[in-house]
């Protein structure tokens, strides 16, 4: 490479991982729009959870082909990926495969990665089948009608794309290996790129230089493009998926945060000693507490990032009885509405220079609506099968919240098993002096 590829290489590095960079303090940004909480309690327990859920992939297994597959294109993404430091550092400072010096070690690295790549390909021809050939229900769900399926069959073109020009740069670069062509060192072993090797014969060493250089410059380019579409992807989940099984609840599942206001005021209530008209200290520059979430800024910031780690598999739609039973509600739906109404936010304040300007939009009702929230059962189905510990429950939970103790907009039924249990103790419309009445009924 010239002095000039390499100031050009700088360049193109320099703008991909700046405008990266720029997306990712956008994304902590509109996360840190959620509300406060503690998740820094029992470490330990929160790392094993990252180490066998993100990079063990434990609960990805549990379906076993899509599992088995996932990881091959999980680990070959990694792995692979490592070839990326040497393919900047040869082109900051000319070189050529220059970690070749680590002789056997380094030809066992780029097999490894050929393989990978090969079975990568293979992996991903199957789910471009399973979406748009077999068409499994979880797949063909109107929750991915528009954006949501394309983004799903951009990122598996991408991972084709990179992976067929990673082999054919190895297979052009074997071919002048071969050749002894200047500047290319014989170094690497390559088990699936040499099939390809003998389409390049019959051509001109200057021509075969032009073609590796040319899928050499693609490849990382590829990366680079591939790396700053993950903001507006499904895919997000490749690095958000650590952080968000780190800071899962680790509760057990059907345990529910009580609110601090209505717990404080209970306590109150029981305390003997308390006087209930004893004045409280006000303070004029608090904010009004709201019970429950009717929009993105109700939510604590996990639950924002919940949304922005959504793999969008269906896996928790598939096993939610709600779904199964034809009721409107989806988790998976839930999960990607709050990531949309977060970037609908995200575009207002970019919009008016780091400042929301309130509108008329709120998470409730214009992108999930009651009849969704009031169909879940509160099973945690959708918990437990989420392969990255997201949880949609907590914010139906916190939205049901919203529409009972801010608008008193329960069901029917559900308020009156309320007014019983605030007037006779009791969910049944019986008398508190008719007790032994509806208790032995």
């Amino acid at each position: 490479m010239s002095f000039l590829d390499n100031i050009f290489f700088a360049v193109l590095i320099g703008l991909g991982f700046g405008y990266f960079t720029i997306n990712v303090k956008k994304l902590f940004r509109n996360i840190n729009l959620g509300k406060d909480i503690n998740r820094n309690d029992n470490p330990s327990a929160r790392w094993k959870n990252m180490i066998m859920i993100a990079l063990g992939q434990s609960k990805m297994v549990k379906k076993p082909i899509a599992g088995f597959l996932h990881v091959i294109v999980y680990v070959g993404f990694i792995i692979i990926n490592i070839e990326l430091l040497e393919i900047i550092i040869d082109g900051l400072f000319g070189t050529h495969r220059v970690f070749a010096f680590l002789g056997s070690f380094y030809s066992f690295l780029i097999g490894s990665f050929e393989v990978l790549a090969f079975l990568v390909l293979f992996a991903v021809v199957v789910f471009w089948i399973r979406r748009n050939t077999i068409k499994l229900k979880r797949f063909a769900s109107t929750d991915l009608n528009g954006k949501p399926r394309k983004d799903a069959n951009y990122i598996l073109y991408f991972e084709v794309v990179l992976m067929s020009l990673f082999l054919l740069m190895n297979a052009s670069d074997f071919w002048l290996q071969q050749a002894g062509s200047h500047h290319y060192i014989q170094a690497g072993s390559f088990p699936i790129s040499h099939f390809i090797t003998p389409f390049f014969n019959g051509l001109s060493e200057n021509s075969v230089i032009i073609l590796e250089r040319t899928f050499w410059w693609l490849h990382i380019t590829g990366i680079l493009v591939f790396l700053n579409y993950l903001y507006f992807s499904k895919h997000l989940h490749i690095l958000l998926a650590f952080p968000n099984t780190y800071f899962a609840d680790l509760n057990l599942k059907g345990k529910f945060d009580n609110l601090e206001s209505v717990t404080k005021e209970v306590k109150m209530m029981l305390d003997p000693n308390a006087d209930p008209f004893e004045s409280q200290p006000v303070d004029e520059n608090a904010v009004p507490s709201k019970f429950g979430a009717n929009d993105v800024f109700d939510l604590n910031w996990v639950q924002l990032l919940n949304a922005y780690t959504c793999t969008e598999c269906g896996r928790c739609t598939d096993a939610c009885p709600a779904n199964q039973t034809g009721k409107k509600l989806s988790p998976r739906k839930i999960m990607m509405d709050t990531r949309d109404r977060l970037e609908e936010v995200s575009r207002n304040i970019d919009k008016n220079k780091g400042v929301f300007i309130p509108d008329t939009v709120s998470l409730l009702n214009n992108y999930i609506t009651t009849e969704e929230l009031w169909a879940c059962t509160s099973c945690n189905a959708c918990v437990e099968e989420c392969p990255v510990n997201i949880s949609p429950l907590s914010i139906i939970i916190d939205m049901r919240r919203f529409l009972v103790m801010e608008q008193s907009a329960a069901p029917q039924s559900l308020n009156a098993m309320m007014t019983n249990i605030e007037n006779n103790g009791a969910p049944w419309q019986y008398n508190q002096q008719d007790r032994l009445n509806w208790k032995n009924n």
